[in-house]
């Protein structure tokens, strides 16, 4: 199967400018090809790892990848999809920024693939130096007003405000696309939906450059989609916010946890995004969820397949052993590194390495709201020590109940979990 049927039957083709030009394109040449990623943060998150793997899946149908970094218009800030501007950072921060998402980019795209080598290029190497004068007269001057007023990312901000900064970046983006063409031969940029008008843009420019009229220019968009969840939540938010590919930011367990916890109406949808599985795999998996979907072996099969891509198999197995303990109770198994990474956001009281009777740590702890609560909590069964139920109102807490040296769990009830976290 070639790559753009592929795309298909994953769903993952929103927009082309020319489907069928591009297809023979794609199976007569080795393309070169990019997707830009603004340092907005100091780290990429899951909305980036479908153009991300989409990039992947280009280079392992042959074809060369660029990761642009847009160290020059993250200092801009990208209109799309947005209906406020954006704050706009300091040099010093976004080139912070920039270095940091490199990074997570090597970790997932092959820089170390012979002739298709991805490469990894920074947009300030060629936005930093030029100057306004260059600006309008080598790029503004070949952009309608109409033309850009017409563009979604322009019009939908018209009615709130959009400034001069942000009615530009169109024009920045469009000269990352017209240097990639003509210093890397790159003739497909990708992106998401909210793209589109960026990437025509960009196309458009390098038409309008070109000062060989005889010469055919063979340039292409293409745009992937908007992902959706079934019950209208935000994809990639959590209570806790976005979910983050830095393992600081999101702990491999969080991110595990995100992907179990797919619904079944979106889990095949996300097998097709965001794994590599042949399509006779994901239709037993379909078949699974519809026939047993308690066992939620898609999802189970969905968090596998995209932790141990974005952070390690090493990542996953503790992911893994850091659930199996939770639903369990065996909490004693777990390593101090498995505690921090699995009670990350339970209610947490720090305390000096000393002995202390139960009562009196229920109480301090705001596990209990009184003594007598406390007592009775203890005497009924529902507190527990590191997954052991614990009945004996007179127990002292001491360095055997300090998992690592460092933590004792307590749980209350079924649910509620506590960390003792010890200086």
């Amino acid at each position: 199967m070639n790559i753009l049927s592929d795309l298909q039957n994953r769903g993952l083709i929103h927009q082309t400018t020319d489907l069928q030009g591009l297809d023979e394109y794609l199976q007569n040449n080795q393309v070169t090809l990019y997707a830009g990623f603004d340092p907005t943060a100091d780290s990429l998150h899951i909305g980036h790892l479908v153009p991300v793997l989409m990039l992947k899946r280009f280079q392992r149908a042959g074809h060369k990848p660029i990761a642009l970094i847009g160290g020059g218009t993250g200092m801009i800030g990208d209109p799309s999809g947005r209906s406020t501007e954006r704050s706009l950072n300091e040099a010093a921060v976004v080139k912070g920024y920039s270095d940091k998402i490199k990074q997570q980019l090597a970790h997932l795209l092959d820089f170390n693939h012979g002739e298709n080598a991805a490469v990894a290029r920074n947009n300030h190497d060629w936005l930093a130096s030029m100057t306004i004068i260059d600006f309008l007269r080598d790029a503004g001057k070949h952009f309608g007003i109409n033309y850009m007023l017409a563009k979604e990312s322009v019009s939908a901000r018209i009615e709130q405000g959009i400034s001069f900064t942000e009615f530009s970046y169109m024009i920045l983006q469009s000269l990352d696309f017209l240097k990639l063409y003509e210093q890397e031969h790159c003739t497909l940029q990708i992106g998401g939906s909210d793209q589109w008008g960026n990437i025509t843009a960009g196309m458009e420019l390098i038409r309008r450059t070109n000062t060989q009229p005889d010469e055919e220019i063979k340039v292409y968009g293409l745009t992937v989609p908007l992902i959706t969840k079934a019950d209208g939540t935000k994809f990639g938010k959590t209570a806790g916010g976005a979910i983050w590919l830095d393992p600081k930011k999101t702990t491999p367990y969080e991110f595990y946890q995100f992907w179990i916890n797919t619904d079944d109406r979106d889990v095949i949808k996300f097998l097709q995004y965001f794994t590599f599985l042949e399509q006779d795999e994901m239709e037993q998996l379909q078949r699974e969820v519809e026939q047993h979907p308690e066992k939620r072996l898609a999802q189970k099969r969905l968090a596998e397949e995209v932790t141990r891509m974005v952070h390690s198999q090493e990542a996953l197995d503790q992911a893994q052993k850091i659930s199996a303990a939770l639903f369990s109770g065996n909490i004693k198994q777990l390593s101090a590194d498995d505690i921090e990474q699995g009670f990350k956001d339970v209610p947490t009281y720090d305390m000096e390495k000393q002995e202390i009777g139960i009562i009196d740590l229920l109480v301090n702890a705001s596990i209990s709201p009184s003594k007598r609560q406390a007592r009775e909590d203890v005497n009924n069964g529902a507190i527990y020590i590191n997954g052991e139920r614990n009945q004996d109102v007179q127990y002292t807490i001491s360095s055997g109940d300090r998992i690592g040296d460092k933590f004792t769990v307590i749980r209350r009830g079924k649910k509620k979990y506590f960390l003792i976290k010890y200086q």
